[in-house]
């Protein structure tokens, strides 16, 4: 089953984060990566850039595009791992030893629903499926 694990920052964790040189921040990463990597767990991992996003707010009609993605939470969202494991046990516990520290740093895990939970009978589903299927996703 598969698990995204989020990585979560507030101002306070960037902050802190300023001091800290860039090339131990890779090191650590790229460790961690590896370590997921040999164990044969690690399906995606991709980092967000802080800068240049936009929120599309669908609470009206049609909807408002407003700069920056943080504009209604004091909380960031810096990048992410897919993580395909036996149970969210195992996941919390990749989340654990994640190389994330300071204030407000914060790992949020979440299960990754699959295509066959939906009903297979569903023309949006099959089309969904053939398009996995052609781009070998399945």
């Amino acid at each position: 089953m598969r698990f995204m694990l989020i990585m979560r920052a507030t101002d306070e964790t960037i902050q802190a984060y300023q001091d800290v040189d860039f090339g131990e921040i890779m090191e650590s990463m790229g460790k961690f990566a590896d370590e997921m990597i040999r164990a044969g767990v690690l399906v995606a991992t991709e980092g967000l850039d802080t800068a240049g996003g936009v929120v599309v707010d669908y609470s009206t009609e049609p909807p408002v595009v407003t700069d920056g993605p943080y504009g209604e939470t004091k909380e960031l969202f810096g990048g992410f791992w897919i993580l395909n494991v036996a149970s969210r046990e195992e996941a919390v516990e990749w989340a654990r030893r994640a190389p994330m520290t300071g204030p407000g740093a914060k790992c949020e895990i979440r299960r990754i629903t699959s295509i066959e939970e939906f009903p297979q009978d569903n023309v949006w589903i099959q089309k969904e499926r053939a398009w996995r299927e052609a781009t070998g996703q399945l």
